[in-house]
């Protein structure tokens, strides 16, 4: 059965102006090692700086393939949740955004899922993307691959350069693979992009 890969990945350790850190640049280099032995048909990413930098640099190990940018990538919130279904936790987040801007939001957040959440057609060959882009749309698209609430995307951090694997079928619901994986970097590398907080 035709099956779309989807690899994907947040960008390495940024900055505070948005530029990959030397730290975010081996995360990088070590991500695109692990996927090395794949057969990766194109890397996409985001429009701005430190995923456009975390591309490049994991695609030093994926020779020939090709890398594009996707203006749906970009960093965005989503989904802006009625303050009554808001968490309390989260109400003080969304401070500040108007209509026009969640509108904004959720049409990029669409547009993100017709680009890639949609599973090949029938009798397509496999292929396999990589995808480097930022938290939030991660968290949307996996949102989307389990049909959970839209709401339901606040929560689903990633860690820089951690691996998120979507499978797309035709007629079948979207696989969530594997969620945040860290196994490609060492100790001092891992929970990078998280608050400070005692981890495994």
């Amino acid at each position: 059965m035709s099956t779309r890969h989807l690899y994907l990945a947040r960008h390495g350790e940024a900055d505070p102006f948005g530029e990959l850190t030397a730290a975010g640049r081996r995360q990088s280099r070590l991500l695109g090692e692990r996927l090395a032995h794949l057969p990766v048909d194109v890397v996409w990413h985001s429009p701005l700086p430190r995923a456009r930098a975390a591309a490049r640099e994991l695609a030093r190990h994926l020779p020939g393939v090709p890398v594009g940018e996707a203006a749906e990538l970009v960093d965005h919130v989503p989904f802006v949740p009625e303050p009554a279904a808001t968490p309390p936790a989260w109400r003080g987040f969304f401070d500040g955004y108007d209509l026009a801007e969640a509108a904004a939001g959720r049409a990029t957040a669409d547009a993100l899922v017709a680009r890639f959440g949609t599973p090949p057609a029938r009798g397509d060959r496999d292929t396999h993307e990589v995808v480097v882009t930022h938290a939030y749309p991660i968290a949307w698209l996996v949102r989307h691959a389990l049909d959970a609430p839209p709401g339901r995307w606040l929560g689903l951090d990633s860690a820089n350069a951690a691996l998120t694997v979507i499978e797309l079928r035709p007629d079948l619901p979207p696989t969530l693979v594997t969620f945040n994986d860290l196994a490609h970097l060492p100790t001092d590398l891992r929970w990078t992009g998280f608050r400070p907080a005692p981890r495994p």
